[in-house]
């Protein structure tokens, strides 16, 4: 159930989850076993409880409970179960499905994805240094990470983007850990030239003593000082000035960290990358571990995990754009709901976060927009189209946020981001690229109808849709396909179900709509009304006839913008998608 919660700027009382979140719980507990203080955990059991929660029968863990393993998720758990003191559950289990990320030459997020520098890092880690497991090919790694390097000293996230030059802190700090985790089980030098990167690294410095993620970066911020200073240190190397008075600087009024100047939170990301580069510029001393130590327990659940800040004000653009999407057109919340999410960004970063302090995100940008943040600052809905632009992967697709693989989920997000704020005169996509990455995605050269969400992945109803609105995008819209997936997805008693056509789903069911009525396609509205009916209660909306309704505002925001297109044939579903 969601809870109000205080809009800095206005006063108004914004929707907050009151859950925790997975990679807020991984820095907390991070930040603490750093500090020597684990095993003080605020109600470290429930913690523990909640992470193991994220267990797939696979062996890797997910986000959430029900979504599919991921190698960043898995680290995270498996890393913070380690730092709690909490033995490995069936340790082989999760190593084996790290092996089965393995694309041949380095990790992918997810299996049959390309590989990038983030999923690289992460399955690397987990495999050598928490599941006493190898890589499979270390010399094959070791080229590949070798390959990151860009021509002015930097690494990237593939070898493909560092043929274009794309350097980043973060993506030198995933690169420079992955080896040395190779490193420290047996010893490999590092594949860069070093005093180049070290150059680079050291480049990113202003002069105020933080760093930056890349060169066209104004305004130095706590998560790249630490990347950077981080990998500096794994070399054998440090800044050319100390970074800590500017890190003690940005310490707030009760001794907790806030994440670059002028943003007024504490948050959890900002103690981690505090202590983190802290730690590799002379210590941290008992007075700051004290204050961070105290900052991270008022963000702790009693019902396990951590908040970026405080449980009940704690807002994410997702339930932000959901509660304005379902809003009434003159509601009075609305303008508080819009700016929020447009302040939701980054300083050097145009698209919004998930949650304040984090990367840019396709999927919240899309809702961001979608829920009408930026219809009154075309200068920021044009920097979002510019910024969309850099984010295409060489491979023609997107991924969830910079430098990710890519996956059908995001690249349907950035196509309808482009159709809301894209301009006459903006840098184009390449529809080529989209083209490409959506045909890489069709199954029928392994027998089956439809597409996957990434080239390996089964072939499911939402990933054919998203499919299905990229290819109308570049003009290569196919009616009959569509009809044809719709069709076989289709559950007698109403609504269409991802996988089968047994049990329908409000996500499924809300797609096929948004993506029939884009192309054209008939529906049957008594159809849709059936399942809508079935999944509706006094509680608000379910996700599935089988799912309880627990007042989420994403299903009620999806279950309420069906219910408006029913009762108005000519509204316009906003294409929305979230997995």
């Amino acid at each position: 159930m969601t809870a109000p919660a205080a809009s800095r700027a206005t006063g108004a009382r914004l929707p907050v989850s009151g859950a925790p979140d997975l990679w807020c719980t991984y820095a907390a507990v991070r930040t603490l076993a750093w500090l020597g203080a684990a095993g003080r955990t605020p109600h470290r059991a429930a913690t523990a409880a909640y992470v193991r929660g994220r267990r797939n029968a696979d062996g890797g863990y997910a986000w959430s409970r029900g979504m599919p393993s991921d190698a960043w998720a898995t680290f995270y758990c498996v890393a913070t179960l380690a730092d709690l003191g909490e033995p490995p559950e069936e340790r082989e289990r999760t190593a084996s499905w790290v092996r089965g990320v393995w694309s041949g030459e380095a990790y992918a997020m997810t299996p049959g994805q390309r590989p990038d520098v983030w999923a690289t890092h992460f399955a690397t880690r987990t495999a050598v240094e928490l599941c006493d497991d190898d890589v499979p090919d270390r010399s094959g790694l070791l080229a590949w990470l070798g390959a990151l390097q860009t021509g002015d000293g930097g690494l990237s996230w593939s070898p493909e983007h560092a043929e274009a030059g794309d350097a980043d802190a973060r993506a030198c700090f995933y690169g420079v850990a992955a080896w040395r985790a190779l490193n420290a089980r047996r010893p490999a030098a590092p594949p860069w030239d070093v005093p180049a990167l070290v150059r680079w690294l050291r480049g990113r410095q202003t002069p105020s003593g933080g760093f930056t993620f890349a060169p066209d970066a104004a305004v130095p911020c706590l998560w790249a000082t630490y990347r950077a200073t981080g990998a500096l240190a794994a070399l054998g190397a440090a800044p050319d000035a100390d970074p800590a008075p500017w890190v003690l600087g940005q310490r707030l009024a009760d001794g907790a960290f806030t994440r670059w100047p002028g943003y007024r939170v504490a948050d959890v990301w900002a103690s981690f990358s505090a202590v983190g580069t802290l730690r590799t510029a002379g210590g941290v001393t008992p007075e700051v571990a004290a204050a961070v130590e105290r900052r991270l327990a008022e963000l702790a659940l009693p019902t396990g995990g951590f908040t970026y800040r405080e449980a009940d004000q704690a807002a994410d653009a997702l339930h932000i754009s959901a509660t304005a999407l379902a809003a009434e057109p003159d509601a009075p919340e609305l303008p508080a709901l819009r700016r929020w999410l447009e302040g939701c960004r980054l300083p050097n970063e145009d698209g919004v976060m998930y949650m304040p302090g984090r990367g840019a995100e396709m999927r919240c940008t899309l809702w961001a927009l979608a829920a009408g943040a930026f219809r009154d600052d075309p200068a920021g809905a044009g920097a979002i189209s510019a910024w969309l632009t850099r984010l295409q992967n060489p491979d023609g697709g997107f991924g969830y946020w910079h430098g990710r693989g890519s996956d059908l989920i995001s690249t349907a997000s950035a196509v309808e981001i482009r159709r809301l704020v894209g301009r006459r005169g903006d840098p184009p996509l390449d529809l080529g690229g989209l083209a490409a990455f959506v045909d890489g995605c069709d199954r029928a050269r392994h027998g089956e109808r439809g597409h996957g969400n990434v080239p390996g992945a089964p072939a499911t109803l939402r990933s054919g849709l998203h499919a299905a609105r990229v290819l109308d995008f570049i003009g290569r819209a196919d009616r009959a396909a569509v009809s044809d997936t719709l069709d076989r997805h289709r559950v007698r008693g109403g609504g269409w179900a991802n996988q089968g056509a047994r049990l329908p789903d409000l996500l499924s069911t809300y797609e096929a709509m948004a993506t029939a009525d884009r192309l054209g396609i008939a529906i049957d509205p008594g159809h849709v009304r059936a399942f809508l009916d079935r999944t509706a209660s006094e509680r608000g909306a379910s996700w599935s006839p089988l799912a309880p309704a627990a007042g989420d505002p994403l299903a009620d925001c999806l279950h309420r913008l069906l219910r408006g297109r029913l009762a108005a044939p000519a509204a316009a579903l906003p294409a929305l998608t979230l997995s």
